[in-house]
């Protein structure tokens, strides 16, 4: 296990099984890791590697058979469901990869949302900061169909980062982008990173998008198998090219 005395979120001994008996699917087995504050990290894997189980349980969006997901020091296996409702809000932003924005709001409205949604008012300020870095700025009065979908991504992004959460969880934010819109998401996630001192944890299937991040998790078989600092998009094909053998001899 990587320790980090600043983990924005971390994994003890995490395992999650879906299914009882003979047909039970082991998809996380005792999975230790932690996610570093104000970096940009990467989680890859083969098909069934257990990579979006292991976000989905991170960000508390699923619930583990057993071990612990800690966001900073709260445990969110301990939580009751009105309380884990209230930390994913407050604490945790989400970017998909279908942008989830709703049609009939405007892009700021849609930025918005959560705030108003927690009975809070967006800081003006920051709002400002947001859309400025986004190249927002002309569009916050368009609504998502008059929007391109790299546009639409962003305005998924500034959504995100508009509480101010501890960490952006991001799943496959360029699946439905062509190369070129993904390529400036990519930039905007890695730029709210170095300059929002934003923490992001991103599930790709893509060399090229896992080559913004600080590093690369790699998984196979629902557990670590190993890790890339300052990846490439070589680097990381490489990475996975390794595990073809240790999947194949499972």
């Amino acid at each position: 296990m990587r320790t980090d005395e600043t983990a924005a979120v971390r994994a003890a001994d995490l395992t999650k099984i879906y299914g009882r008996g003979e047909v039970s699917v082991r998809a996380l087995d005792a999975v230790n890791i932690s996610f570093a504050a104000g970096r940009f990290s990467a989680i890859m894997g083969p098909s069934g590697s257990g990579k979006s189980t292991l976000m989905h349980l991170l960000a508390g969006l699923d619930s583990a058979t057993s071990g612990q997901a800690f966001l900073g020091d709260t445990d969110l296996t301990a939580l009751s469901d009105a309380a884990l409702t209230k930390v994913r809000r407050d604490r945790i932003g989400f970017v998909f990869q279908s942008f989830n924005l709703l049609p009939m709001f405007t892009a700021a409205q849609n930025i918005a949302l959560p705030s108003q949604l927690a009975g809070r008012t967006v800081d003006p300020d920051w709002l400002d900061l947001l859309t400025a870095s986004f190249g927002l700025d002309e569009r916050l009065h368009h609504k998502p169909h008059e929007l391109s979908g790299g546009q639409q991504q962003r305005v998924a992004i500034a959504r995100a980062l508009s509480t101010r959460p501890e960490v952006i969880f991001a799943d496959e934010p360029t699946g439905n982008l062509d190369s070129r819109s993904g390529t400036e998401v990519l930039a905007f996630l890695r730029r709210s990173v170095r300059e929002l001192n934003q923490t992001v944890v991103m599930v790709t299937h893509d060399p090229t998008a896992a080559a913004y991040a600080d590093e690369v998790v790699l998984l196979a078989d629902g557990r670590i198998a190993g890790s890339i600092t300052d990846p490439t998009a070589d680097s990381v094909i490489a990475g996975l090219e390794s595990l073809r053998p240790t999947v194949a001899a499972r």
